[in-house]
């Protein structure tokens, strides 16, 4: 798809969506709650009026929306198959178990999504705090199991399984990122659980539970099939639609299979999904005019160092969707350290298998051997199928030279761990908070999150992460 070429007065109506989102809550929530959906459309109205007459550009709106579906399909599918899965833990929430809860959520997130771990795991989160439940279980929920904990492979996050259909391998990440990710998680866990201790020490303790009312019991009928086939519709890519098909069809069958008695035990109503839906449609259409800016200026970063890559795809992508933030700067990386002399002459030695390789000489004969050795090492079955394309030749050529891997890997932590900066920097954010909302959990403000709990806890992170891994 073309760059579209946009005047930057039209990002104002995001800037109005973001500011409102964070400031009329507080200033007047009962208006709020009445008519936003009124404000979100009216903004979302005022951008796809200049882009269908003004740029006349009504493919990169289509473009839009099917991005739009694709996430409120995933979102809504996973919304309703964990609505249908009870998981109760009873006994005591001690700091030590809530620690080893949001550990695991974390390492689950690179399984099932942070969206699918962070649907699945908020409810029984909720429920097993619910003697002293208080806005930071909320937020280091949405730290570690929503945003943090899935860095590790293409399934964990958007920007991730982008970086895949790119050409990047599937355990790259893993393998690259591992410390990165055990510096946030560790620390964040460190944070959370002297904060639980303190708060534990002064709540009152609840009465001790009789024999058979400890340990996990989980009811979940079907819907371990229905959310496996909802993470298996995340990796089909045609035909057009077919992946949101199987996700809305695997809701449907979870909804009609799942006895009311469980539905009635989560507590599940459709209100979060319908705020959810609501609030990000006007925000995937006022967003637009930022990022075809963001992606017609990608290529002026010349000379850039990781600093400049960490901390601009991650500003970034705390306030725009991390996915086409995170595709904009790898694009960026791309048209400035891949040479495309050594893309061709690697095809050609494709073409022959190799056999080339050993009388190749010039000034570009080690970038060739460690371009070839790349595509031996991560693309070795395609290779021998005779199925590299030109993305996987790019990645390589990419890969293949030491010092281009920390930019790649930047921009994959940042994209990643700067979501959790805001409700809306990753989809799950503002479905945790919601449905913590429907459940009568304190949850902060857009506001008061950033401020009382973003900023003095992961920007300590985000800083330590940049300090130790890509201060250059």
């Amino acid at each position: 798809m073309d760059v579209v070429v946009i005047n930057p007065w039209m990002m104002l109506p995001f800037g109005v969506l973001l500011g409102t989102i964070a400031l009329a809550p507080l200033l007047f929530g009962v208006w709020w709650g009445r008519h936003y959906p009124k404000v979100v459309f009216g903004l979302a109205v005022i951008t796809l009026a200049y882009y269908f007459f003004g740029l006349r550009a009504a493919p990169r709106v289509w473009h839009t929306a099917h991005e739009y579906l694709s996430f409120i399909s995933l979102v809504g599918s996973l919304y309703i198959v964990s609505g249908g899965i009870h998981i109760n833990i009873k006994g005591e929430a001690t700091p030590a178990v809530n620690t080893m809860f949001l550990l695991v959520g974390g390492v689950l997130a690179n399984f099932l999504g942070t969206t699918g771990a962070s649907m699945l795991l908020i409810r029984p989160w909720l429920r097993m705090n619910r003697h002293r439940t208080g806005a930071y279980h909320v937020v280091f929920f949405i730290f570690l199991v929503s945003n943090v904990g899935g860095c590790l492979t293409p399934i964990g996050d958007p920007p991730l399984f982008l970086g895949y259909l790119m050409g990047i391998p599937f355990w790259w990440v893993a393998e690259h990122c591992l410390l990165m990710w055990a510096t946030g998680m560790g620390m964040l866990l460190a944070m959370f659980y002297f904060v639980d201790r303190r708060e534990h020490r002064r709540t009152p303790k609840p009465a001790p539970a009789r024999s058979g009312e400890t340990g996990w019991h989980i009811r979940w009928g079907s819907n371990i099939f229905f959310l496996a086939v909802i993470i298996a519709a995340v990796f089909v890519n045609s035909p057009p639609f077919l992946r949101e098909g199987l996700m809305i069809t695997a809701a449907l069958g979870s909804w009609f299979t799942t006895p009311k008695s469980v539905h009635e035990s989560n507590q599940f109503n459709f209100h979060p999904i319908q705020e959810v839906a609501i609030l990000f449609a006007g925000i995937f259409a006022t967003m637009m005019p930022a990022l075809d800016w963001l992606e017609g200026n990608a290529g002026h970063l010349n000379g850039a160092g990781t600093s400049f890559f960490y901390w601009g795809c991650g500003s970034l992508s705390s306030l725009l969707d991390n996915a086409p933030t995170y595709l904009c700067f790898l694009k960026a990386i791309s048209a400035r350290l891949v040479d495309m002399d050594t893309v061709h002459q690697v095809s050609h030695l494709i073409q022959t298998h190799g056999s080339d390789l050993a009388g190749i000489t010039g000034p570009h004969s080690e970038e060739i051997r460690q371009t070839w050795a790349a595509l031996q090492k991560y693309y070795s079955a395609q290779l021998a199928a005779g199925t590299v394309g030109t993305n996987e030749i790019q990645v390589a050529n990419l890969l293949g030279h030491p010092g281009n891997n920390g930019y790649i890997v930047a921009i994959s932590v940042a994209s990643v761990f700067f979501g959790a900066n805001t409700y809306i920097g990753n989809g799950p954010n503002f479905m945790v908070k919601s449905i913590a909302d429907q459940q009568k959990v304190p949850t902060p403000s857009f506001l008061n999150y950033v401020l009382k709990f973003a900023l003095p806890c992961m920007l300590p992170v985000l800083l330590v992460v940049w300090w130790m891994f890509f201060r250059n």
